[in-house]
């Protein structure tokens, strides 16, 4: 896949006393669009009960450079940076652009799968590393351990 993009809107209730975006809707949004593409590609809430896996972060991070406002028209992307081979590990980053020109935030997670009964980092099946497999990959793009 060449590129993953949405377009959410800015709603009233993701603004500060500002009338800029909150800075936890950053996240929210690199959330969203994880999720969208998971979801498009079968890794659905009913999947990964099934497997008894789901995603978590270990790190987070959000390089805020330009404030969203109400009526900004968004593009947020998708891509991975580094992966393991067995899909069990990564890191993928979002960039937040506004009106089409204007880069507003980059955000950066690196996570695992774990299992959600015993609790502790697994590896996923195949039709989760295959979707994953799916995922754009950034042009500094690394296979790790």
């Amino acid at each position: 896949m060449e590129s993953y993009k949405k377009h959410p809107e800015v709603r009233w209730a993701d603004l500060d006393p500002n009338f800029h975006m909150l800075h936890s809707k950053y996240y929210d949004l690199g959330a969203y669009i994880r999720m969208c593409f998971l979801t498009e590609h079968g890794i659905t809430p009913a999947a990964m009960l099934r497997e008894q896996l789901g995603p978590i972060l270990f790190r987070e991070e959000c390089v805020f450079k330009r404030e969203i406002k109400f009526g900004d028209k968004l593009t947020i992307d998708f891509v991975m940076l580094k992966a393991k081979k067995d899909g069990s590990r990564w890191s993928m980053q979002h960039h937040i652009v506004i009106n089409d020109t204007t880069l507003a935030a980059v955000i950066t997670v690196d996570g695992a799968w774990m299992n959600t009964e015993k609790r502790k980092l697994a590896t996923p099946p195949k039709a989760f590393a295959d979707a994953f497999d799916k995922i754009p990959r950034a042009e500094n793009f690394e296979w790790v351990g």
